[in-house]
């Protein structure tokens, strides 16, 4: 029950995307903006770091995180993983929905409370064929767990239906039929996106091209009302995408977001908005002329620095490949070496945006590595941006280490012993 702030740093070396923790510090202080700023602005300076050289800070949506990266001017990431969450929450405001999951929960909760229930549950699982799952209970903590309480409800419906109408102190538990149609409502409209959050939140992998992508698969097919929908459904695809093209409407994240998806050869320009591909390729092109001599030099890759910072639970499997829907163009020209170093900058981004199209399936850090020759000066803005996590997970999975550490038999331990635990039990 104490508060800590923790901090890792991502970076690419070697072509190898690389997380590290560098510190879970004790912050006894109020969590106002202004004190968080301060406290980030003292763990950078004391490893080091220079916040020149800071692509990105990926956080929640916490007003006060947010507050702090404003009062440092820092650029901010908002973590897809929370704002997919809160879009979910906002696409479900409806008195029904509110009804059915009510419903839902007090029916988990009956068979949680009794081992007898369970019992019941096993033998008319195997009467019925239907698997022998266990129900799922909603944590609010926990991304999606809503959603895997409605999704096993729903597949063990005649089990649950036929064990509470068996008892008369648990009759009033069996759902009616409109409440098992709005939660088949809530759950076909919801069950697609679930996947996103868990393959966006991984940190041994690039995630940050992704969201754009991610968003126009939204927008143009998972969250595209069909005729064969509900009302309610339909209702809850476009309140789900209202939310988020408002959340990322922002001209600065979408500059971030771009440069990011133009980074990574199997998306280059194929998602970024055609009326700025060109203001996109000239940021580009401005961000390397400012780059010092040094860094354009192919062997003096000089990483780019990702702070992120945070609080949360459990650590997210990949469970799919964020890969099936991209192709590209064709052909490669040759600069000259003759050329003004700003038009080398743009010949090198004219070749890179015609190179053969890269499978789906291609990792891009590896694409970058075995390229990195023919694109030096382009390189460089890879592992600057495709070193930014999609979401907050990476640091918050600090947290479920420091829970491990941090237990109720060794509540007494030192703050500073708690970070050096946490530092080698991450870092090890």
């Amino acid at each position: 029950m104490q508060p800590y702030m923790s901090l890792t740093v991502h970076f690419i070396d070697n072509w190898t995307l690389r997380s590290v923790c560098l510190q879970t510090a004790y912050f006894p202080e109020d969590h106002k903006g202004e004190t968080i700023a301060h406290g980030l602005k003292y763990a950078l300076s004391s490893w080091n770091l220079d916040e020149k050289r800071l692509t990105c800070m990926t956080t929640d949506s916490g007003t006060n995180i947010i507050k702090a990266l404003r009062v440092n001017e820092w650029p901010n990431l908002q973590c897809f993983g929370h704002k997919l969450h809160n879009a979910i929450e906002n696409g479900v405001k409806d008195p029904r929905i509110d009804r059915a999951i009510g419903v839902c929960k007090k029916a988990v909760a009956a068979f949680s409370y009794s081992w007898i229930k369970r019992r019941e549950m096993g033998e008319v699982q195997a009467e019925l064929g239907l698997p022998t799952h266990q129900l799922v209970t909603e944590s609010p903590t926990r991304w999606g767990s809503r959603q895997k309480m409605i999704e096993r409800f729903l597949e063990q419906e005649k089990a649950i239906v036929r064990v509470l109408g068996s008892d008369k102190k648990s009759r009033h538990l069996v759902p009616t039929w409109q409440d098992i149609e709005v939660l088949e409502s809530v759950n076909k409209a919801v069950k697609p996106l679930q996947e996103f959050t868990d393959a966006l939140s991984g940190e041994a992998y690039v995630s940050v091209s992704y969201i754009k992508p991610v968003l126009h698969l939204f927008k143009t097919n998972l969250l595209q009302p069909v005729e064969e929908d509900t009302e309610l459904t339909k209702t809850i695809k476009i309140n789900i995408m209202r939310y988020l093209d408002d959340k990322y409407s922002d001209p600065v994240k979408n500059e971030l977001l771009d440069m990011s998806s133009l980074m990574d050869p199997r998306f280059r320009t194929t998602y970024i908005d055609p009326d700025k591909v060109e203001q996109v390729k000239k940021r580009a092109v401005t961000e390397l002329m400012s780059l010092p001599a040094e860094k354009i030099k192919p062997q003096q890759p000089g990483p780019a620095v990702h702070v992120c910072q945070r609080e949360a639970q459990s650590p997210p499997n990949k469970k799919m490949a964020l890969a099936a829907f991209f192709k590209k163009k064709v052909p490669e020209p040759e600069p000259s070496s003759h050329q003004s170093e700003a038009l080398k900058v743009e010949t090198e981004l004219a070749t890179y945006l015609l190179t053969p199209e890269v499978d789906p399936d291609t990792e891009p850090l590896p694409w970058w590595k075995r390229h990195e020759p023919n694109f030096p000066r382009f390189s460089n803005l890879a592992k600057k941006y495709l070193s930014v996590p999609a979401t907050s997970a990476p640091s918050e999975r600090l947290f479920s280490v420091g829970g491990g550490i941090v237990t109720c038999n060794r509540a007494c331990l030192k703050p500073e012993v708690v970070h050096r635990l946490v530092f080698l039990a991450k870092n090890a």
